[in-house]
C-alpha cells in the first residue's frame, strides 16, 4: 500500500456536528430512556435516583418476585431467609458504617433546567454525574469543622452521595438552591487560635512555631552570649528541674528523626540526671553545694564551672499530705494510644503511692469543663480508678475554663498542714478558653500565691504547645514534665513522686560574679529562659524555680581565663585602677557563688554564699569526677543538637567517649540509654 493512502487516511477530519440533529438525537435518547425507567420500576416515584445507587435489600427481593418467570424460586425461598440475619447484623452494635472517601468533581455545578425531565430529575442526574459540589462530612468528635477543597463531592464506599446540606437543598426551588450551594461552599471559620501565654526569658515577638515535619510548637530563643566581665561580672538565673525538653529529643531521635532545635533546652537535658551530690540533713537548710573546675572538651583554652545543688529527701513517713486535683484533656485530639490511654496509666501509678490522708478530684475540659470526681479520699482506690477508665477524648480543648474549675476544687480540699497542687495532663492544645492570655496567667499566679501550685504533664505529637507547657508551670511553680511512654510515667509519678508533690523550697535564684582579674569572658549553659535581671536576686517578690523534695540542680559556666589565646575581645585601654586594685584583693578566685531561696511557706528568703577558688579545678577532664564528666558530655550533646557554635568542633564520637567514661554504675540504665541517643543522632546527621 502506498504512503499516499495512508496520507490521505490521516487527513481525513470528521465532519461538523448538526446541532439541530444533535438536538433532536438528545431529545429522542431522552424520551426513550424515561419510557424504558416507567416500564422496569414500579414507584415512578423514585425516578433517576434508583438508577445511579445501590439496590436495597428490599427492593432487590421485590425486583425478584416480578422477575419469577427468571428466577427460580428455590432462590428466593433463600433470600427470605437470609434477610432477618442480615437486618440483625446491621442493627449490632458493632455495625461500622462505610468511611466516606473524597471523588474529585471535574464539572461545573449544575443549573437546573425546565422541560423533558423535571427539576429533581435533574438534580438526581447531576449527582451521577458528579456535577453538584459537596462538602466532606467532618467525623463525629473531630476537633475543627474545614470543609474540602472546592470540586470535590464525598462519597461512601458503596459509591454513594453521602448526606450533606447540599443533597437537602435539591429539593428546594432554584435560585434558593443556587444561593445556599454558594454560601455553603464558602470556606469554613477557622479554629480560635491558641493564646500564647507570656513566659519569662521570651519577648513578645518570639511565637511558638510548628516543628518541622509536626504540629509540635516550640518557641524560639537564642542561646546565651559570651560576655566580657569587665563590663557585665554578675550572671543571675532561676533554676531549672523541669525535663520535658529531654523526652521530647529521646521521643524525636527513636522515632528517626532529629529534634527541633528550639526544643532544645541545654539545662534540662542535664538535670535529667541524677547525680551523687552529697546530701543535706537539715530540712531548714535544703541545699548542699559541689563544685567544679575542669577544662572545656570543646574548646581548648577555656574551662567549665560545675555548680551542683542536691536537694534535701524527708522520710517518706514525714511528707505533708497532699491536696491533688487531676486536671485531664479530653479532647478530640486526645485520642491517641500515646495521649489519653498512656495518661490514665500514669495516673494509675501516681494514685497507688497516695496515702489515706491524701485526695484526689479529677476535672475534664473537652469543649466544656466537667468534674468526674469531687475530693475523695486516695484510700478510695476503686472508686477513683473507676472514674479514671471512664474517660473518653472527644470536643475542642477548653483548656482555660477547665483550669478555673480545677481551682475551685483545690480550694475546697484545701486544709491546714496539706500542700494543694493541680496536675494539669495535656497534649499542649489550648484552642478554646480566656480571650486573654494575660487573665490565664494572672489566674494561675493568684493561686500560686494563695499556696495552690500548679505542674503540667504532657502527652504525645503533632498537637504540642511546649511554650504553653512551659508558661503555665512556670506561673504556677510548679514542673514540666513530657511523658513519652510509660517507663517515663513510672519515673516521674513512681521514683520521684517526693519531687512532685513536696516542695522544699520555692522562688530559688542563683547568682554568680566573676572576678575580672582571673576570668576574662564567661557564658553560662543553658537557662536561657530563666535569666534574671540582677536585682531581681535580693527581690522577694520576683518569682522563680521551685525544687521538689530529693532532686539535684545543676549549672554549667565555661570561662575564660585572663591571658588565654580563646579570650575573644581585646581589653580596654583605659581601666578603673581603683577598682582592679580592690578585686585583687581576692586573687585566687574565680568568681562568687550566692544561692537564695525561699522555705516552704515563708515569705522571706534566704542566703547561701561559696567563693569559687582555684583549689576547686582539676588540670585534665580525666581528674573531674564521674558526675562532673558526665554533666559535660550531655552539655555537649545538648548544644550540638541546637547547632551552638560553640560545640560545632567536638564530634558525637567524642561526645559518646566522654559519657561512656562517666556512665558509672547506672542502675536505672538511664546513661545507658543516652549512649544510644547519640548513636542515634550521629546516624542521623551522618557525621
Amino acid at each position: 500500500m502506498s504512503n499516499d493512502r495512508f496520507d490521505n487516511l490521516k487527513n481525513l477530519r470528521a465532519p461538523e456536528p448538526d446541532a439541530a440533529a444533535k438536538a433532536r438525537a438528545l431529545e429522542q435518547a431522552m424520551a426513550a430512556f424515561d419510557t424504558e425507567q416507567a416500564t422496569k420500576a414500579s414507584d415512578t416515584t423514585q425516578g433517576l435516583r434508583d438508577r445511579d445507587r445501590p439496590m436495597g435489600i428490599f427492593n432487590q427481593i421485590q425486583g425478584w418476585f416480578k422477575m419469577d418467570a427468571r428466577i427460580p424460586v428455590a432462590a428466593t425461598l433463600s433470600a427470605l431467609l437470609i434477610l432477618p440475619l442480615g437486618v440483625m447484623l446491621m442493627q449490632s452494635s458493632s455495625f461500622t458504617p462505610p468511611r466516606q472517601a473524597v471523588v474529585p468533581l471535574n464539572a461545573p455545578q449544575p443549573v437546573p433546567q425546565t422541560g423533558g425531565r423535571s427539576e429533581v430529575e435533574e438534580a438526581d442526574g447531576a449527582l451521577a454525574q458528579n456535577e453538584a459540589p459537596m462538602l466532606l462530612a467532618d467525623e463525629a468528635e473531630s476537633d475543627f469543622n474545614l470543609a474540602p477543597p472546592p470540586g470535590e463531592v464525598v462519597r461512601d464506599q458503596m459509591g454513594q452521595v453521602a448526606a450533606s446540606p447540599e443533597v437537602q437543598a435539591m429539593d428546594a426551588p432554584a435560585e434558593t438552591r443556587t444561593r445556599e450551594t454558594s454560601e455553603t461552599l464558602t470556606a469554613a471559620p477557622s479554629p480560635e487560635p491558641m493564646p500564647m501565654v507570656k513566659m519569662e526569658g521570651y519577648s513578645d515577638d518570639q511565637i511558638a512555631m510548628p516543628a518541622e515535619g509536626g504540629g509540635d510548637r516550640f518557641a524560639e530563643f537564642d542561646d546565651a552570649a559570651v560576655k566580657v566581665v569587665a563590663d557585665e561580672p554578675v550572671s543571675t538565673f532561676s533554676i531549672d528541674v523541669d525535663t520535658a525538653s529531654y523526652t521530647y529529643m529521646r521521643r524525636a531521635l527513636s522515632e528517626g528523626r532529629l529534634p527541633d532545635p528550639a526544643s532544645i533546652r541545654v539545662e534540662e537535658l542535664i538535670n535529667y540526671f541524677d547525680y551523687e551530690y552529697a546530701v543535706p540533713n537539715d530540712p531548714n537548710e535544703p541545699f548542699a553545694t559541689d563544685i567544679q573546675v575542669m577544662p572545656s572538651p570543646w574548646d581548648e583554652g577555656k574551662q567549665v564551672i560545675r555548680i551542683g545543688l542536691q536537694g534535701y529527701e524527708p522520710a517518706p513517713a514525714d511528707r505533708e499530705p497532699v491536696n491533688l486535683v487531676f486536671l485531664i484533656d479530653t479532647s478530640g485530639s486526645m485520642d491517641a494510644p500515646d495521649k489519653l490511654p498512656l495518661l490514665k496509666s500514669a495516673f494509675r501509678l501516681l494514685v497507688d503511692q497516695l496515702d489515706a490522708d491524701d485526695t484526689i478530684s479529677i476535672v475534664t475540659y473537652a469543649g466544656s469543663a466537667g468534674t468526674v470526681l469531687e475530693p475523695t479520699p486516695a484510700s478510695e482506690r476503686r472508686e477513683i480508678l473507676g472514674a479514671l477508665d471512664r474517660l473518653s477524648a472527644g470536643g475542642s480543648t477548653a483548656g482555660a475554663a477547665g483550669i478555673e474549675a480545677a481551682y475551685q476544687w483545690a480550694e475546697e480540699g484545701e486544709r491546714e498542714g496539706v500542700t494543694s497542687r493541680v496536675i494539669l495532663a495535656t497534649d499542649g492544645d489550648f484552642n478554646v478558653g480566656l480571650s486573654s492570655p494575660d487573665a490565664l496567667t494572672e489566674l494561675i499566679s493568684d493561686k500560686r500565691e494563695a499556696g495552690i501550685f500548679l505542674s503540667v504533664l504532657g502527652f504525645g505529637t503533632g498537637n504540642l504547645n511546649d511554650a504553653v507547657m512551659q508558661a503555665l508551670a512556670q506561673n504556677g511553680n510548679g514542673t514540666a514534665h513530657y511523658i513519652d511512654n510509660y517507663r517515663e510515667a513510672q519515673r516521674v509519678l513512681v521514683d520521684e513522686v517526693g519531687a512532685t508533690l513536696m516542695p522544699i523550697a520555692s522562688d530559688v535564684k542563683v547568682q554568680v560574679e566573676f572576678n575580672p582579674a582571673e576570668v576574662a569572658e564567661y557564658r553560662l549553659i543553658g537557662y536561657e529562659t530563666r535569666a534574671l535581671n540582677r536585682e531581681d536576686f535580693n527581690n522577694d517578690r520576683v518569682d522563680a524555680g521551685d525544687v521538689g523534695a530529693g532532686l539535684s540542680v545543676t549549672a554549667l559556666y565555661e570561662i575564660t581565663p585572663v591571658g588565654s589565646d580563646s579570650v575573644l575581645t581585646d581589653p580596654l585601654r583605659y581601666g578603673d585602677a581603683e577598682e582592679q586594685g580592690t578585686v585583687n584583693a581576692n586573687e585566687g578566685e574565680l568568681g562568687f557563688f550566692k544561692l537564695r531561696y525561699k522555705l516552704p511557706s515563708e515569705s522571706d528568703s534566704a542566703l547561701y554564699t561559696q567563693a569559687i577558688t582555684d583549689d576547686l579545678a582539676v588540670d585534665t577532664i580525666s581528674e573531674a569526677d564521674i558526675d562532673a564528666r558526665f554533666a559535660l558530655a550531655v552539655a555537649a550533646f545538648g548544644q550540638k543538637l541546637r547547632h551552638t557554635v560553640s560545640a560545632d568542633t567536638v564530634s558525637f564520637a567524642e561526645i559518646r567517649d566522654l559519657a561512656l567514661g562517666a556512665r558509672g554504675e547506672d542502675p536505672a540504665g538511664y546513661r545507658s540509654e543516652f549512649l544510644s541517643l547519640i548513636d542515634l543522632a550521629e546516624s542521623l546527621v551522618g557525621e
